[in-house]
Parts: C-alpha cells; sequence; structure tokens
C-alpha cells in the first residue's frame, strides 16, 4: 500500500457490531477536518477528531472518537 492511501486514522468507539474492526483504518486526505462519517448500512456512524494518537503497525494514526449515529432517509 503506498502512503497515499495508508491508513492515517483510527475510528475509536461506538458499538463493535455497528462497524467492523477492520473498516476502523482510514485514510482521511485532511486531517484537519473536526468529524468524520462513514456509512454503514442504512446509517452513519459519526466520529470526532481529538488529540490523541495510537500505534498500529508502525504507523502513527490519529485518532477520531465515535460521537453520535444518523440514519439515511428514505
Amino acid at each position: 500500500m503506498d502512503d497515499n492511501s495508508a491508513p492515517n486514522v483510527y475510528l475509536s468507539g461506538g458499538s463493535p457490531t455497528a462497524i467492523a474492526e477492520e473498516a476502523r483504518l482510514r485514510y482521511i486526505p485532511d486531517l484537519d477536518v473536526p468529524t468524520v462519517k462513514v456509512l454503514c448500512g442504512n446509517r452513519y456512524e459519526h466520529f470526532e477528531a481529538s488529540s490523541k494518537t495510537t500505534r498500529i503497525d508502525d504507523r502513527e494514526l490519529r485518532v477520531f472518537l465515535w460521537i453520535r449515529r444518523t440514519y439515511v432517509a428514505e
């Protein structure tokens, strides 16, 4: 995996069934965003940027913390 698409954030918190562990590692092009939302079926899981970092597979990743869930309107 090249550095342009390598994971640079870790999504922490929320229900373990809401988002799979392997989906918690993400590449975000702009690390200065305050929040990230991830589509998971019929809902969005929302995560807020924190000042925390974590090391996974020798990579320093910024941690985003789960804050809420919203549902897609039909």
